[in-house]
């Protein structure tokens, strides 16, 4: 990773589900000890504070079950800026929030890295796809849609329309367990790869990241890392609403960490859909934050014993 300045993005988007809770989520990030831990691994730590969305636009989703459009619109607009404009200055963390908020942080991501003319790559860890168009979901929550948004799938009407797009080729997902039929069919055809937790047991998680990764350095490539929460299994972190058993384990998902820091390629990350409501005693926000400490180069020899109550 190029640099020491990390920028910290408050981005408490709670307009991607019904299910409220997330907005909490970059302030319980701050709890755990995001900055200090990141200040003892040397890097020069910038906290823009909570952002909020801008004026509300005018739109009318074409599925009338769609929740919240005008608001997923407007906090698209505005990470999409903030993001970029951290991305002159350092590496940003985008602490969301829910999952909608992806459509900025990683929109502002891909303009970032054609102003520097470079290729851009999106490693998504998630249970989910977030293959869906708006007219294709079925809950009508947005937080389902980002990654059909950036690689430019029709039925984004209202939506900023963006200069460059994801190329779908240079997505991957890993650790996908609940994808629905819709979803299913358009990634058939589409290029991007992806890795449900069947293939992960059957291989192990380094060889399909190991391969994504060695195809970013071949091309130069800038990468964003997409961490969702329920990524990991539930029994290690239950603060989200959208629980599938059988994610990644405590190991699992620190050497995914591990092998992102020692490629030195990944250039900025968002941290989403933890609901701190649902959490017990911070043990969610603190696994998250760990994990973001071995991204940024922690070992395993440097990890502390946690004590959960001690925070509280």
């Amino acid at each position: 990773m190029s640099g020491t300045t990390t920028i910290l993005i408050g981005a408490p988007v709670d307009c991607g589900k019904r299910g409220k809770g997330c907005l909490m989520g970059p302030d319980a990030y701050r709890v755990a000890g995001i900055k200090e831990i990141l200040t003892e691994l040397g890097r020069d730590i910038r906290d823009l504070g909570n952002l909020a969305p801008g004026p509300l636009p005018e739109v009318t989703p074409d599925n009338d079950r769609i929740h919240a459009m005008a608001e997923t619109v407007a906090w698209t607009r505005t990470l999409m800026q903030a993001g970029r404009d951290a991305a002159k200055l350092g590496f940003p963390i985008f602490m969301g929030g829910d999952h909608a908020l992806a459509m900025g942080s990683v929109a502002g991501m891909i303009q970032h890295a054609a102003d520097l003319g470079r290729p851009f790559y999106l490693l998504w860890l998630d249970a989910h796809s977030d293959f869906h168009t708006p007219q294709s979901s079925g809950s009508g929550n947005l937080h389902g849609t980002p990654v059909a948004y950036l690689t430019g799938r029709d039925g984004f009407a209202g939506f900023p329309t963006l200069d460059h797009y994801l190329e779908p080729s240079h997505t991957c997902m890993i650790g996908l367990r609940s994808v629905d039929p819709a979803e299913r069919v358009a990634l058939k055809k589409s290029p991007v790869r992806r890795y449900d937790m069947r293939a992960i047991d059957e291989t192990g998680i380094a060889r399909p990241l190991g391969d994504f990764l060695a195809e970013v350095e071949a091309a130069n490539g800038m990468l964003h890392v997409s961490l969702d929460v329920d990524f990991l299994d539930p029994s290690i972190a239950p603060a989200v609403g959208t629980t599938v058993p059988g994610g990644a384990t405590f190991r699992e998902a620190h050497l995914v960490m591990e092998m992102l820091h020692d490629s030195g390629l990944v250039t900025s990350l968002d941290l989403v859909e933890l609901n701190p409501f649902m959490d017990e005693r911070g043990k969610t926000a603190q696994l998250m934050v760990d994990l973001t400490a071995s991204l940024f180069g922690r070992s395993v020899f440097d990890r502390p014993t946690l004590n959960h109550a001690r925070r509280f």
